[in-house]
Parts: C-alpha cells; structure tokens; sequence
C-alpha cells in the first residue's frame, strides 16, 4: 500500500493558508446560495464542509482533494477549528442571561428532559433490533453498548449551531434565545455523560465516568459559585477606564483556554467549559468590550474551519442500498417526532404558545456536527460500522436543514421581525 510522501511543518504551514482561503471561499459562495434557500449562514458552513469532502470534492477529483487536503494536514485545521469553537461558545456565555432562565426554570427544564428521554427510548429501541446485525456494530459492541450509543446520538443537540443560528437571528437575550440555549446545553451535557460512560464500558474503565460526571459537576460549581465573584472587581476596573486593556484581554483567554482544557480533559468536550467560563464573566461594559474584541475575527476566520472539519471526514456516499436507505428514513422519522415532537410538546405543556415551542422544537431537534462529532468518536473508537456512521450523519445533515426554515415559519425571520417593529414605531402616538 502507497503511502503518502510526509510533508514538513514550513509546507504544511503554507498549504494551511490555501486552505483557510479555500474554505472560507467556499464558506461565502455556499453561504450566499443557502440565504436565497432560507438558510443560516452556519448552516451553509456545514454544507460547504461537506462539499469540500469526499462525499463532493473527494469524489469528483480524488487527486486534487489528496492534494488540497492531505491527511498530515487535517491535525492542523482540526486544531484551529477547536480554538475557533472555543472562543465562538465563550461568547454565548457571556451574552447568556440566566435571569430569564431563573424565571422560566421549569419550562427549560422540562424541555430538556423530554428532549433527551423521548429521542433516547426511540433510539434505544431501534438498537435493539439491530445490535446484532454487523453492517451498523462491531462485533466488540454489546448489545446495551450499542443501545446507549444510539439513543445518545439521538438525543444530541447541535449546541454551536444551535446557538449561531439564534445569535443570527438577534435573539440571544430573549426569552426563547435564552430558553432554547439553556435546554439545549443541559441536553448535550447529558449526553456527552452518556458517552462518558459507554467509553468506560466499552475500555472497562469506570473512572472515564467519573471523571466525565463529577468532574464536570465540580468545574461548573467552582467556576459560578468561587471565580464568577472574583471576577467582579475587573468589570469595575473596565466601567472605570472605559475600556479593557490588553492585558486584562489576556488574563481572560488564559481562563478560558484552561476551562476548555480541564472540560476536554475529563471527557465532557471542550465547547462546555468555555460556554461556563463566559456565564462567569461580568456584565456591561466588560462583556461589550469582549464582543468587541474578540467576535469579528472569530465568526468570520475561525468558526468556519470548525463546521468545515468534520466535513473532511464524512462520506454520505455509503448509504447506497435499499435497506440503509430504509434504515435511514426510520432513524430520522424517529429522530425528528422523538426530539422536535417531544421538545414542542413540553414546551406547550408549560404555557408556551403554539409557534414559540414550535420554533423551540425545531431549534432542539438540529443536530449539525456536534453529532458529527459524537458518531466519529463511535467510528474511531470501533463502536459503530461505516454503514451506522453513513446513516447518522444523514439524518444530522437532514434534521440540520430542516431547523432554520421551520424556525422562520414558526417565529418569523429576523428582517421580518425588524420590519414589523419599524411600523409599530412609526405608527407609534407622538
């Protein structure tokens, strides 16, 4: 077998900058044909990943996508999309306001657990059936293995994407902006727990559970109820220069590189640590100041190397008989009624009106490439077989696209919702 010629660190370095142009090339491009479809620019990242992939680009020129994106290379863009992930989900945190949460607890809650219990039974079931059959598992997988795992996969929420998607809509301090992240947080922090314990299941190991739960416990308790109070004095420092000074700028991204480390470290996935660093940091003018500083070159250079990654690594061309196909329809019926359904459903049990838990499901029910993340951790580890991973990121792709749309249909778009404020203004007494 022909192996590639290694390349040194100064080539890999000038191929990465071609790449960065290439992706976010193709990023813009894509992003402007999915606008006119009703689509988030986020999703459109996604897309352009798999585009750039072998499911489009591997498939169609082999050579120039060996050549574009050798694999020596993707160690790179894998650790510069996670530096982009890291600082994009901090800034949630700090645009997070957990008063509206305080004062809807229930609602966010409930939400929450229907929407990891319903997609888990459903998914679990499914497992059942075909545990056994050695197109979807590994013959190392047990059959309680292979139940945890699917019913985790399907009770994952998109948290990035979901939280791009409401930040492009302008809703992130809003009642349902707050709401939709909060349950989806809870929901994904659940589920990388149930990870947690495959993984020890699967390398007879407890403490990999352990460590995921507890410590994952302890860092956020610590980090709310010790650093959150600290941290206090520096946003009257800001108030009082008027302005943050670089190296208060650096202080905050070393606490933040060390919360995503600690979280990645115990199994919990590095996007919660630094969502929990940013609920810690002050309000006012220090929050404005690291919008300010740290946004623009994070959501237009770095996000779109994340979303773009785990394209690289995705082939849909491996559902391609009439069962998988069948398999997937079933996956994603069941996905989509056990997530989005049950998600509407508690939210409408709670006192929420018909179209803001509607949108709250749709929301929900995204998976994008936290999916994506989950299943290729399945595949390297030798839980799943390529046929399941084909499958899953199907119906993530398929449940992705589905999310903005109906989100519009249910709660309006962002320039319909702006325009309609302008007539209320302008008819406005006085």
């Amino acid at each position: 077998m022909n192996h590639p010629p290694a390349m040194s660190a100064f080539a890999l370095s000038m191929l990465f900058f071609l790449q960065l142009a290439v992706i976010l090339g193709v990023c813009r491009l894509t992003g402007l044909v999915f606008k006119h479809l009703g689509q988030s620019q986020v999703v459109s990242e996604m897309v352009a990943g798999m585009l750039l992939g072998p499911s489009l680009l591997g498939w169609l020129s082999p050579e120039l996508s060996s050549q574009l994106f050798p694999p020596q290379s993707k160690a790179i863009i894998f650790t510069v999309s996670q530096v982009g992930l890291v600082l994009y989900m901090f800034l949630i945190g700090v645009e997070f306001d957990a008063s509206l949460i305080r004062r809807r607890l229930r609602t966010a809650a409930s939400v929450s657990v229907a929407g990891i219990a319903v997609p888990f039974v459903m998914g679990g079931g499914i497992a059942l059936i075909i545990a056994r059959d050695p197109l979807f598992f590994s013959e190392h997988t047990s059959v309680a293995q292979a139940v945890l795992f699917t019913g985790a996969s399907m009770s994952i929420t998109a948290f990035p994407m979901l939280a791009r998607i409401i930040f492009e809509q302008g809703l992130s301090k809003t009642p349902l902006g707050t709401l939709a992240l909060a349950a989806g947080s809870i929901d994904d922090a659940a589920a990388w727990c149930v990870l947690a314990v495959i993984l020890a299941s699967f390398q007879s190991d407890v403490m990999i559970a352990i460590h995921a739960i507890a410590g994952g416990a302890g860092f956020a308790l610590l980090t709310l109820l010790v650093i959150k109070p600290l941290l206090l004095s520096l946003g009257r420092r800001v108030e009082q220069a008027g302005r943050m000074s670089q190296e208060m700028l650096v202080f905050v991204l070393m606490l933040l590189m060390v919360g995503a480390w600690f979280t990645d470290r115990i199994g919990i996935y590095s996007v919660f640590g630094a969502f929990i660093v940013g609920i810690a940091m002050p309000r006012g003018l220090f929050a404005v100041e690291l919008q300010r500083m740290i946004q623009p070159l994070t959501t237009t250079l770095l996000l779109p190397v994340f979303f773009v990654y785990s394209g690289l690594n995705t082939k849909l061309g491996l559902v391609n008989t009439p069962y998988l196909w069948l398999m997937t329809l079933v996956i994603l019926t069941a996905s989509t009624l056990g997530k989005g359904g049950a998600c509407y459903l508690a939210a409408r049990l709670n006192g929420e009106p018909h179209r803001q838990a509607l949108a709250v499901g749709a929301l929900m029910n995204a998976r994008g490439l936290m999916e994506l993340i989950i299943l290729n951790i399945g595949l390297e580890r030798g839980l799943i077989q390529p046929g399941m991973f084909a499958i899953m990121v199907t119906m993530a792709v398929t449940t992705t696209l589905a999310a903005t749309p109906i989100f519009e249909r249910a709660h309006g778009s962002k320039a319909s919702r702006e325009e309609a404020e302008a007539r209320t203004i302008a008819q406005a007494p006085g």
